[in-house]
């Protein structure tokens, strides 16, 4: 129990200058008039005591002064609405949707997810992966899609993603996946934005939390010229510090929509609303200076997983009876059993 003593010129001056130190959950246990106005004795219980709360720190999760300065002294979920754009992917649209990002942004684990959302949905998408760069990049989303029920073509050109897109049922979306991009390089961003201007698709950027927020702002900045709106931010269950988001969100001006929170392939990805960020704003980890405890692992020899187990475990982990089921299907049956992706090259399509 935390005991204060007030006087002043009036019980209303008292009052101010307890609900103002206190708040308003104090207890008032006596009030007396004395020489130069009242006295007045309250009691805050200490476990009833403000506090800040783990992750409510602007400076901690690394937010952009300007940015922190317009979440002070609101509720942070009306704050956010009013600071940041919030909306939703346009799966049903009729321009295909097209995931860029860094390498390692989590891309294709994204497409594999929206095109479960869709699928489950009762709507069977096109996909296709442009990422002809990465070793294992068609194999592991083709671990996905075959499950799905869906076709892959591999296209790693603007004229092949062209031709891709002629197979398209005219009221199927299309996502596509690409390889990732250093976007400071020109000539990169100039690969994206020609599968972008050949596929006409709308660009979605995919940003991984938890580094720097001024890495991000200027990757999203640098990301900007595709004519990108829309955000991905991915592994949120992994990044404490979720100052990045912010800042590449108001770097180019982006529209949050979904996010990665998990390795799962049915449940891991989750609408982005103001309530969602205040809520990992506010318990996202530790106050600064804490470290989190550490438990002694034993050693282990390294075991690098395939594309295909790593698909079967997060179907298997996540995904209810369903990934269970389709997880076991994946660990029996082999990409190239089941026939892998169709792929479009320049001698036109083949298997």
């Amino acid at each position: 129990m935390r005991l204060k003593l007030y006087r002043a010129a009036s019980v209303a001056e008292a009052m101010a200058q307890l609900r103002s130190e206190l708040g308003p959950d104090a207890l008032i246990l006596s009030t007396r008039r004395i020489a130069q106005g009242v006295e007045l004795t309250a009691a805050l219980d200490q476990a009833e005591e403000a506090a800040p709360e783990p992750g409510t720190d602007c400076a901690y999760h690394g937010i952009p002064p300007a940015v922190a300065a317009r979440l002070a002294g609101a509720n942070l979920a009306q704050a956010l609405r009013a600071v940041l754009r919030f909306g939703t992917l346009p799966l049903e649209g009729s321009q295909p949707l097209l995931l860029a990002g860094c390498p390692a942004a989590g891309k294709t684990l994204s497409v594999a997810r929206l095109a479960t959302r869709l699928v489950l949905a009762g709507t069977k998408p096109l996909v296709i992966t442009a990422d002809g760069r990465r070793a294992g990049a068609a194999e592991e989303l083709a671990a996905y899609t075959r499950l799905l029920g869906l076709t892959l073509l591999v296209a790693g050109t603007p004229a092949t993603v062209e031709r891709a897109l002629r197979q398209r049922d005219a009221a199927a979306p299309v996502l596509i996946d690409t390889t990732g991009i250093n976007p400071f390089a020109p000539d990169q961003i100039a690969q994206i934005a020609a599968l972008i201007d050949a596929a006409e698709a709308t660009p979605v950027l995919v940003i991984p939390a938890g580094q720097h927020p001024e890495e991000a702002a200027e990757q999203a900045g640098a990301f900007a010229v595709l004519g990108i709106h829309h955000l991905l931010p991915t592994r949120l269950d992994v990044a404490r510090r979720l100052g990045s988001v912010i800042a590449a969100a108001v770097a180019a001006d982006l529209i949050l929509t979904d996010c990665g929170i998990g390795a799962g392939a049915t449940d891991g990805l989750v609408p982005m609303t103001p309530e969602f960020l205040a809520e990992r704003l506010r318990n996202s980890g530790p106050p600064p200076g804490v470290a989190p405890p550490m438990a002694a692992a034993p050693v282990r020899r390294p075991v690098f997983p395939t594309a295909r187990s790593r698909a079967a475990e997060s179907w298997g982990e996540s995904g209810g009876e369903l990934g269970g089921q389709l997880g076991g299907q994946l660990r029996g049956d082999s990409w190239a059993e089941s026939g892998g992706a169709k792929r479009y090259g320049d001698d036109g399509y083949r298997n």
